[in-house]
C-alpha cells in the first residue's frame, strides 16, 4: 500500500521551505513525499488550482495526503470546490487564511503592495467569500497563536494571531478537526508540535488533546 504526502507551499515560497516538516511527517507515515510549487505571485487561484488538480492526476498511490501552509491550504480549498477524482486520504491546512486576512488587506494599501501579494491573494484572500467544508475527506485545520510577525507592523493586533493571520481567519466551517498551537505563522513548518499533530490527523483523522 503505496501513501503520497503532498505538501502545498504558501505565498512567496517554492516548497523547499517546508522540507523538514515533509521529511519528518512521512518518515513517521511510511509515506512518499511530494511538494507541489506553483506560481504564488503570478498566476490566479484558479490556474493554481487547475494546477495542482493537474498534479495530483498524475500521481498513483492508494493514499494521497494533502499539506496546505498558508496560501497552499486556500488553494487545496478551491481546488476540492469541485473534488476531483483521487485515491482517499485526509487534508491539514497550516494557518491558512480561509476567511481572509486582515494583514494582508492593510498591507495591500501600500503602494505598490498589490503587486507584491500577488493574483491569488487579490483572487481569494483580500475577496473573501463564506468558506464551508463539505468534501468527503477528513480535513483538520492547525492555527497559530504566538504572534511573531510582519502582521503586526499593519495593524494585527487585539486579537490572538500567528503574526501573519488571525485565530479566527483560520476557522472553516465542517471541518474535522481544529487546534490552536504557540506557533508563529512562519514557524509552523519547522514546529515539532506541527509535524506530531499533523500526523496524528493524517493517520487518525483528529488531533491530540
Amino acid at each position: 500500500m503505496t501513501t503520497i504526502v503532498v505538501y502545498v507551499h504558501g505565498l512567496w515560497f517554492t516548497g523547499r521551505e517546508g522540507f523538514l516538516l515533509r521529511r519528518r511527517v512521512c518518515a513517521e507515515l511510511g509515506a512518499v513525499d511530494h511538494a507541489f510549487s506553483y506560481a504564488s505571485v503570478t498566476a490566479s487561484m484558479a490556474d493554481n488550482a487547475a494546477a495542482l488538480g493537474a498534479y495530483l492526476g498524475k500521481l498513483r498511490a492508494d493514499t494521497i495526503h494533502l499539506v496546505g501552509h498558508s496560501l497552499g491550504g486556500v488553494v487545496i480549498l478551491e481546488l476540492f470546490e469541485n473534488p476531483p477524482s483521487l485515491p482517499p486520504g485526509r487534508i491539514v491546512l497550516l494557518g491558512s487564511p480561509l476567511n481572509g486576512s486582515r494583514a494582508a488587506r492593510n498591507f495591500a494599501r501600500l503602494p505598490l503592495a498589490r503587486k507584491l501579494l500577488g493574483r491569488s491573494i487579490e483572487d481569494a484572500v483580500l475577496q473573501t467569500r463564506p468558506r464551508q467544508w463539505s468534501g468527503a475527506r477528513e480535513l483538520g485545520v492547525i492555527a497559530g497563536a504566538r504572534p511573531l510577525g510582519l502582521g503586526r507592523l499593519v495593524g494585527l493586533r487585539g486579537e490572538p494571531n500567528d503574526g501573519t493571520v488571525a485565530v479566527a481567519e483560520t476557522d472553516l466551517p465542517g471541518a474535522t478537526d481544529r487546534i490552536v498551537l504557540p506557533v508563529s505563522h512562519s514557524s509552523m513548518v519547522f514546529s515539532a508540535a506541527v509535524v506530531d499533530q499533523t500526523v496524528s490527523f493524517l493517520r487518525a483523522g483528529r488531533f491530540v488533546r
